[in-house]
């Protein structure tokens, strides 16, 4: 009988520690794609078009890097902002998850922000940037690739600046983040 009961014991322990609470990012993102209040793309980063750019060492280094963009956006209407308030406290709440550590926070004319990363200082998997407006809604966005360094945010940032990409293949998120 004793054994019984500590197998018990041990299987409720491992559904407990098993089903977290907090939702995955991932999961967030699965769960959001039918939603029809949301915009959702998964991109290569090949669409950004920046082998075709005459790109320093290091800013050839941080392309390679990349792999993939996950983009989620919340069109803000008129008729759910209730619906926004909730999948806004939503991200809140996973981005909150202290697996993410803040890269910088992003304050402008058009809205507020930060970007997040997972993963090691120097070995990043993941870049998470978020930013809302709250007349229009919020962006999450997930770049994706391997061993990405913060460094590599500013050399991405200036072979963007050099490339000719005017958001083609971005559809409905590309008028969205337009604003």
């Amino acid at each position: 009988m004793k054994t019984i009961t500590r197998i018990l014991s041990l299987l409720t322990v491992l559904l407990f520690i098993g089903c977290s609470s907090t939702q995955s990012l991932q999961e967030y993102y699965v769960d959001s794609a039918e939603n029809p209040n949301f915009i959702s793309l998964d991109l290569p980063a090949s669409i950004l078009n920046l082998n075709e750019v005459d790109l320093t060492e290091s800013q050839r280094t941080a392309v390679q890097s990349l792999r993939k963009l996950n983009v989620l956006a919340f069109r803000k209407t008129a008729s759910n902002n209730t619906e926004y308030e909730i999948e806004k406290g939503k991200v809140n709440a996973i981005l909150k998850n202290k697996d993410f550590k803040e890269l910088m926070k992003l304050n402008s004319q058009y809205g507020k922000g930060y970007v997040k990363y997972l993963g090691e200082e120097d070995a990043i998997d993941e870049v998470i940037i978020y930013g809302n407006m709250d007349d229009k809604g919020f962006a999450l966005v997930r770049v994706l690739g391997k061993d990405m360094n913060p460094a590599y945010l500013v050399q991405l940032m200036q072979a963007l600046q050099k490339s000719d990409y005017k958001g083609e293949g971005l559809g409905e998120i590309g008028q969205f983040l337009k604003g």
